[in-house]
């Protein structure tokens, strides 16, 4: 995949604008929900939340001071508590200079309120209020966050730090555990570089599919011999957790024995994240917010852009560690926090795991058994090198999804089955993201599995993997990498119900 956070990147010429705000969401502190009050254009019933995009100057660390677009003026946003099942109004207001769309992500809800253009959902204007009313749902960790276009402009759309967690109440809690603690992964100050292919190789079953490989690794070398550069990729110069770089915020303060439970959001707008505590592990009991049919234990977390894990961390072994990227140079660069127990004092330590790979269908059931859909859809994901304006352009079945003619690609109709057959004729991961619906993981580079719902699943460079979903929410529905440069340059479709 073509990844690029590490440090030489950020030296790199580009345009850069990005930032987070002083996060209330910090350590064992208990989390600030968006105030109720009312927005008095829309009358005399008050919203329950009310929600400010603007312009704010943010502190990442001392003397480390940006400016970027935010929510309720901090980096990550409002946490949003809600009831599933409970009717919510939300006040949004603009107080910037360009259309807003905000975007329930993970959320069952209607086209007008889910927050993508492509959708019709209409824009929050410039210095204007939109008031929206929605019934959450499902329960477990969900986010709401910007779904605008920014293209080159890295100072638009998820650069900057319009990132916020929502957690609906589930009616059963997910499992035992002494108190919940919100961690929201982010990049800042994005800049603009070539460059090469890192090996991303994190990802079991690792098998590639020749063909895959041969037709992309066979385009890439024909544009690079026409003299094509690479195209643009984007990498960062801070690294944070609750909008605060390693050491600079409060810690995560713990007393031996506890079991905290872990809410890990990646709100990166492009990057791919690794998290390890030295000496502890985790207990994974939701993906995406949803659960999954048995708690696993694994010593680290993957996430790709979008995704969510909650996870259970026994606290049993004393002392001051980090909780961090296990990439060196992103982690001395902010990509983590400290975990400080009790009565223990002095540097945190951090300590290398091994190796350690991210497979999907260890939390699944073994004998994976599903129902045969209604209808398969194949999908091959494509790379055109450097072809719009130096940017790569992506394709969907040979497509490239322009703002100028959103056409669906895809026709499906209600309470039907479908499985989508994924084939990525890249090397580049791509978290793929299915609006307004869950799949359930069918078949992950050749292997079977079940039990398994998200809303963002990663596929690896040259591999196959088959989704299922009911396509109960009529309505057009958005597909797309949410690798931001990706779905900016082409990597998006729609679905229509017909």
């Amino acid at each position: 995949m073509s990844y690029f956070s590490r440090r030489e990147f950020a030296k790199a010429a580009g345009a850069l604008t990005g930032g987070a705000c002083l996060s209330q969401v910090t350590g064992c502190k208990e989390p600030i929900t968006s105030p109720r009050k009312p927005a008095p254009q829309q009358g005399s019933v008050p919203a329950d939340y009310t929600l400010t995009i603007a312009v704010n100057p943010v502190e990442l660390a001392p003397n480390h001071i940006i400016s970027t677009t935010t929510y309720n003026g901090q980096f990550p946003g409002p946490l949003l508590r809600l009831k599933e099942g409970h009717p919510v109004t939300v006040d949004i207001r603009n107080q910037t200079d360009t259309p807003e769309q905000l975007h329930w992500h993970g959320q069952f809800v209607s086209t007008n309120v889910d927050g993508a253009a492509e959708e019709g959902t209409p824009f929050i204007a410039p210095h204007g209020t939109r008031r929206i009313t929605f019934v959450p749902k499902p329960s477990g960790l969900r986010f709401y966050h910007t779904h605008v276009r920014a293209g080159a402009n890295l100072s638009a759309g998820q650069y900057t730090g319009q990132v916020a967690p929502v957690y609906i109440e589930p009616k059963n809690n997910p499992g035992r555990y002494d108190r919940e603690v919100f961690l929201t992964l982010k990049e800042f100050e994005p800049t603009l570089s070539r460059g090469g292919d890192m090996a991303m190789d994190f990802l079991s079953p690792a098998t590639a599919v020749p063909e895959l490989k041969e037709t992309g690794e066979t385009a890439m070398k024909a544009s690079l011999a026409k003299g094509m550069p690479h195209g643009y990729e984007v990498g960062y110069g801070s690294f944070t957790i609750n909008g605060k770089m390693l050491g600079s915020g409060e810690p995560v303060r713990v007393k031996q024995g506890e079991r905290v439970l872990f809410h890990i959001l990646n709100g990166s707008a492009t990057e791919i994240r690794s998290l390890a505590l030295p000496g502890h592990v985790f207990t994974v009991l939701a993906l995406d917010g949803n659960p999954i049919p048995k708690p696993v234990t694994v010593p680290g977390i993957w996430l790709g852009t979008a995704e969510r894990v909650s996870a259970i961390v026994e606290m049993n072994r004393p002392g001051v560690w980090i909780l961090g990227d296990t990439a060196d140079d992103d982690r001395r660069h902010g990509m983590g926090i400290v975990v400080e127990y009790a009565g223990q004092g002095g540097k945190a330590q951090w300590v290398a795991p091994k190796p350690f790979r991210w497979d999907y269908t260890a939390f699944g059931n073994s004998a994976a058994s599903v129902p045969e859909p209604d209808q398969a859809i194949d999908m091959t994901f494509a790379k055109q090198n450097a072809a719009s304006h130096g940017f790569n352009r992506w394709t969907i079945n040979n497509v490239a999804f322009a703002e100028d003619h959103m056409h669906p690609l895809f026709r499906i109709q209600q309470g039907k089955r479908y499985r989508l057959r994924m084939r990525n004729a890249s090397d580049d991961i791509h978290p793929i993201h299915l609006h307004r619906h869950s799949f359930e993981l069918v078949r992950v580079a050749g292997r079977a599995t079940s039990g398994v719902h998200k809303d963002v699943v990663m596929v690896g460079g040259y591999q196959e993997m088959e989704v299922d979903f009911i396509a109960d929410n009529p309505g057009l529905t958005l597909f797309h990498c949410h690798q931001q440069v990706h779905m900016d340059f082409g990597f998006m479709a729609l679905f229509e119900y017909v």
